[in-house]
């Protein structure tokens, strides 16, 4: 049977250095790999390029990566909830490439799918088109788009089976499934793993053969971003 079982998330991230591409999946903080991130700041590896959809607040997820001065550039979709961010991008300290939401998502899986670029409509005529190549369809205009590769895919996930493949909950079903596929590494980490064949096939959201590397985290805070209650 094939098993891609490591211990923990310091086995995992074996082979991570500086100046490396990682993807992040989650959205928001949620489904965000916070054992791996731990692990990043551990190892304190540095100049990295993160791939995700937003950066975190500044005491969690890759907010942690920032105050350490470990990400070189960010390129994401959404970056509002984290103050040390907009300090080092105002101040020149860290380089953004900011994405409109589906755009990012779709340069994620066609870097799964093999596909170099495509056209979206998404961003044209504003400044997320300067200097891309524009072509016209059915008299509406495209912007061309091209695929999104890492060198370490993070991906967290609800379960998994020892053979790697995964299913999602809830929201954390966004990012994860299309970045998972975009790595030259896969390393998932999920809240429970279980034995090969026991989740249903038919049910499983990224098959085990995009997936190098499985483990079970521990100690998910699962934090809210914004708490709204009614009194």
């Amino acid at each position: 049977m094939i098993n891609k079982v490591v211990a923990d998330a310091r086995a995992a991230l074996q082979g991570i250095r500086d100046g490396m591409t990682l993807m992040l999946g989650g959205f928001g903080l949620c489904g965000i790999p916070e054992n791996s991130i731990q692990e990043l700041l551990r190892l304190g590896v540095r100049n990295l390029t993160c791939i995700s959809n937003n950066a975190g607040v500044d005491d969690f997820g890759i907010g942690l990566l920032l105050q350490q001065r470990q990400v070189k550039k960010m390129i994401s979709s959404y970056v509002g909830e984290n103050a040390e961010f907009e300090r080092q991008l105002l101040s020149g300290e860290l380089e953004v490439e900011l994405i409109p939401q589906g755009t990012l998502a779709e340069r994620c899986r066609a870097g799964g799918a093999g596909i170099p670029a495509f056209y979206t409509p998404a961003g044209y005529g504003t400044e997320v088109g300067e200097g891309k190549e524009s072509r016209e369809f059915n008299g509406n205009m495209y912007l061309l788009e091209t695929a999104l590769h890492a060198d370490f895919a993070l991906v967290k996930a609800w379960k998994g089976d020892t053979a790697g493949n995964l299913l999602y909950k809830g929201t954390a079903r966004n990012f994860n499934p299309m970045m998972a596929t975009a790595g030259k590494i896969t390393v998932a980490e999920v809240e429970e793993l279980v034995p090969a064949g026991e989740l249903d096939p038919n049910q499983i959201h990224t098959p085990g053969i995009f997936v190098q590397r499985i483990f079970e985290g521990k100690h998910y805070e699962k934090r809210i971003e914004q708490r709204t209650v009614r009194v």
